[in-house]
Order: C-alpha cells, then sequence, then structure tokens
C-alpha cells in the first residue's frame, strides 16, 4: 500500500514508519523536521497547519497514519491547555484533508483516557491518570468525538496507559472501548507492539468507523 505516516519523528510515527517499511510498504514520512529521517524515505516537511497542504500531500494515498501528539519535551505541555488542544483541530483539518483528497482511510494513534476503565468509568475519571496529563487527555477526548461525528472511514487506536520503547513481540490482545490489563494488573505494550497491531490493522481492516485498543 501508499501510506502517508504524519508526525513521523516522533515515538510512535517511527514506529509505525519502520513498521510499514518492513512489510515492504510505499511509505511517506510528513514532519516539521524531516531532515530526522534518513535519506531513503520519501520525506515531506509540514506542520498541518493547512487543510489544502494536507491533501495536496496525502493525495493518492491508500490511508493515512496520524500519529501527531504535542511535543512533551516543550513546558507548556503540561501548564498551557491553548498547546494541548492543537491536537483536537490538527484533528478536524485532518478530517476535512482526507475528506478533499478522497483517501480511502485514516488511522490515528489515540488516546487512553476515554477507555473505560471500570463500567461507566472512564480512564480519565478513574483516579489513575496523572492530573498533569489532563488536558492532552481531554484533547485526544475531543480528537476522537470529530472522528466519530465525520463522514469519513477512520480508525482510532487508543494504546494502553503506558506505552513505552520496548521489544517487538507480536503477542498481544486487541479490545474495543475498555482498557486491557495483564496478569498482573498492569495496562500496557511496547510502541513496537503497537505498530505491528496497526499495520496489522491497515493491511486486513477489523475497526473502520471504530475504535481499538490493546494491551498484553
Amino acid at each position: 500500500m501508499k501510506v502517508v505516516v504524519l508526525a513521523a519523528t516522533g515515538q510512535a510515527g517511527r514506529t509505525v514508519l519502520s513498521e510499514l517499511i518492513s512489510r515492504g510498504h510505499q511509505v511517506t514520512a510528513v514532519a516539521r523536521n524531516p531532515d530526522k529521517l534518513p535519506n531513503s524515505i520519501d520525506r515531506v516537511r509540514d506542520d498541518l497547519s493547512s487543510v489544502d497542504r494536507i491533501a495536496e500531500i496525502i493525495a493518492g494515498a491508500n490511508a493515512v497514519v496520524s500519529a501527531f501528539g504535542p511535543p512533551k519535551d516543550d513546558p507548556r505541555f503540561f501548564s498551557d491547555v491553548t498547546y494541548t488542544d492543537q491536537l483536537a483541530g490538527v484533528a478536524e483539518r485532518l478530517i476535512a484533508a482526507v475528506r478533499k483528497a478522497g483517501v480511502p482511510r485514516l488511522v490515528v494513534v489515540g488516546g487512553a483516557g476515554s477507555l473505560e476503565f471500570a463500567p461507566g468509568v472512564t480512564v480519565l475519571k478513574s483516579g489513575h491518570w496523572p492530573e498533569a496529563l489532563e488536558p492532552i487527555a481531554i484533547s485526544h477526548m475531543k480528537a476522537f468525538a470529530a472522528l466519530r461525528a465525520s463522514d469519513i472511514n477512520w480508525t482510532y487506536f487508543s494504546p494502553p496507559m503506558l506505552i513505552d520503547p520496548g521489544v517487538r513481540t507480536g503477542k498481544f490482545r486487541l479490545g474495543g472501548d475498555s482498557v486491557i490489563f495483564d496478569e498482573q494488573g498492569r495496562s500496557w505494550v511496547s510502541f513496537e507492539d503497537y505498530a505491528v497491531a496497526l499495520v496489522d490493522e491497515l493491511e486486513n481492516p477489523a475497526h473502520e468507523r471504530a475504535r481499538f485498543t490493546i494491551g498484553y
């Protein structure tokens, strides 16, 4: 497939990019600073601020993967709601660009805050979510709501409560709207296995116009 990966220099974007390339897909990587990526990759510089420009970049693709998220190394991430809320704005522009370009599919690297922690209780309201990360969780929830209200073919892939660099095992469990816990009661996955599941979904769609999640 021809796949465009947005925000390709972040942890999720880089890992998904690597998984796609390893499986032989034709990839275009979009980033604010594409110079961080190998010269062998088709790279495009963009900040996702223009619907028309995004539509131009993604035209002709079989799918778009958005791994966009406000950089956590910016001090505003923990203090400025406007900064974190740019995620919701980007989601709106991506929906419009996908519609304009006629791309068949958008897969979004989502958030865990809206997952059900217990019956009727989201992760965000569970008491187990760090207060400092509430603004970004709320912005992810706004993006998710925008996708659900749209007429495009979207998939929202929520990570578990913890996602870290690790090992590609290929062994994990998938779910829908509820958190997946392992035998020790942890909700976690490696970025590498998250990427495996995302590319699996691209190759064999099972969650179109739906959300799914992952865990061990």
